[in-house]
């Protein structure tokens, strides 16, 4: 499923594409929502929202179309009469006179008054956006200390979008490594530094992914390893998919364990800060 930098990176590009412009017609593939059809045409795409994994496109009549990726979603921005060679069905399409922005595959699509954002009943669950510019780790650290979150296993609480929203998968992995911790451990179990170095990560890593288009290893060195021949994929992370390879860091072999129906890579040289929990438990 893409995560929130993935969703932020879409958002600005629908945004680049059709904001601004009148729009000709909004193309609904869901049949529930085809009782929408024309409300949108002549009117002008204001800007396109992120609250964590979810895309918010506002217009000018007052309303907004909510669309969640889910595990398939992917938005194409082309020309107005450019048809992608795609075999995915079509949920949504936005269409200026010059260029277009298409939602394939996804059906978490609504139609939303002004009004109805807040109480839309996934937006009102999430916690802060990861990626919003007033999220600071000072916030983050006191949502960990909190009697809500304090006593979590980090390896489920880091991808409930009720504690921080746009954290997933690659993320979570991501995020334990750099704090050397592994998926068991819990807040309360952190002293002062850990948990203020855990805050910092949780913020730094979504914010490189979304700069870099899904960094989230030292981009020097991926570069580096891009350079000397390696792909993108291979290079982009520091354990996610790439169990049974080494160790940027210590050499140790990266390990995979599935809970949950999740996949957790993680390094058993790095990653040991877990008191009274040595095991793997929850990863």
């Amino acid at each position: 499923m893409p995560e929130g930098p993935e969703i932020r990176r879409a958002a600005d590009r629908v945004e680049q594409a059709v904001a601004g412009q009148p729009v000709v017609e909004v193309v609904f593939g869901l049949p529930r929502l085809q009782r929408w059809r024309g409300a949108f045409n002549g009117c002008r795409v204001l800007r396109v929202e992120t609250r964590g994994k979810a895309m918010l496109t506002r217009f000018d009549n007052g309303l907004t179309i909510y669309s969640h990726n889910q595990l398939y979603g992917r938005w194409v921005c082309c020309a107005a009469d450019e048809t992608p060679d795609s075999g995915r069905q079509l949920r949504l399409a936005i269409r200026t006179r010059e260029r277009q922005a298409l939602l394939y595959s996804a059906s978490d699509i609504a139609v939303l008054a002004d009004g109805e954002v807040e109480r839309h009943p996934f937006l009102r669950k999430l916690g802060p956006d990861v990626l919003s510019d007033d999220l600071t780790a000072s916030h983050i650290a006191a949502r960990l200390r909190s009697v809500r979150f304090r006593n979590r296993q980090l390896g489920s609480l880091l991808t409930d979008q009720t504690f921080v929203a746009g954290l997933g998968n690659y993320l979570r992995c991501e995020i334990l490594f750099a704090c050397g911790l592994l998926a068991a451990v819990r807040p309360a179990m952190l002293d002062s530094a850990v948990l203020q170095r855990l805050s910092a990560e949780i913020l730094r890593l979504p914010r490189q992914s979304c700069q870099t288009g899904g960094i989230t290893n030292d981009p020097v060195l991926a570069q580096r390893l891009i350079t000397r021949g390696g792909s993108f994929e291979s290079a982009r992370f520091q354990v996610f998919r790439r169990e049974g390879l080494p160790c940027y860091r210590c050499q140790s072999l990266i390990v995979k364990k599935t809970a949950g129906g999740q996949a957790c890579y993680f390094c058993p040289g790095c990653q040991h800060q877990a008191p009274a929990a040595q095991g793997l438990a929850g990863c």
